[in-house]
């Protein structure tokens, strides 16, 4: 693939049906990781996502899988089994994963990038946080939008891809104003929006039921799980 980021979206149980994909990807920290799962559905996920960034970094690169090793690096205690993900042996290469309740995204850039997905049932639970995470614009174009759980969980993946890409933190969220950019998507295409010199790309993925929140310098391409 010669697009300088890419992104995808697709279920966990679609993953690990993947040619290319399995268990034997992850790394021992990986999976000690995994079997902490206290429930299975939990684990699934955590896998899913490890395994489909690898394919989206491994498509990028033009190398099998199991070329794409995955590490994280915490700045905070500075422990390797959380934190930002990366390719140790690709530094040129960046990478970002998110996991809901069985939908999973991957992204891979040679620029930093971030993802978020939701699924757009949580919208009307997680909109009881909207008062401490937007700014009072924001907030009235929620409030006044004719789906106001459906606009909120467009702008919170929106900006946990910029807490991925390092724009900003969960802590800074009220800070970050994004009222600016439509909370509709015309036709339900993907819609790119430029954002202090970034390209933020995000969608509904109505055949999983997720909202999907894509981030980089570049502007992102979506990807089907088939093609990697």
């Amino acid at each position: 693939m010669t697009s300088d980021a890419i992104a995808t979206v697709a279920t966990s149980a679609d993953v690990l049906r993947h040619p290319g994909a399995g268990e034997h990807l992850l790394t021992a920290v990986e999976k000690e990781r995994a079997a902490r799962f206290r429930h299975e559905s939990g684990r699934v996920d955590f896998i899913a996502a490890h395994v489909l960034v690898r394919l989206c970094a491994a498509a990028l690169l033009g190398v099998p899988a199991d070329r794409a090793v995955l590490a994280q690096h915490c700045p905070d205690c500075g422990k390797g089994d959380h934190g930002k993900p990366y390719l140790p042996d690709h530094p040129g290469i960046e990478v970002s994963l998110s996991h809901t309740r069985g939908v999973v995204a991957a992204a891979a850039a040679h620029r930093p990038v971030g993802v978020d997905v939701e699924l757009t049932g949580r919208g009307g639970t997680l909109l009881d946080v909207a008062p401490r995470v937007l700014t009072a614009e924001e907030l009235r174009r929620v409030r006044e939008h004719p789906d106001p759980a459906r606009a909120f969980l467009r702008l919170w993946v929106r900006k946990e891809a910029l807490i991925k890409i390092g724009r900003t933190t969960l802590d800074g969220l009220a800070g970050v104003d994004l009222s600016g950019l439509p909370l509709d998507l015309p036709g339900g295409r993907p819609q790119l929006s430029p954002f202090e010199g970034l390209q933020l790309l995000d969608w509904v993925d109505e055949a999983h039921g997720a909202a999907v929140a894509a981030v980089s310098e570049v502007p992102p391409r979506v990807v089907e799980l088939g093609a990697l």
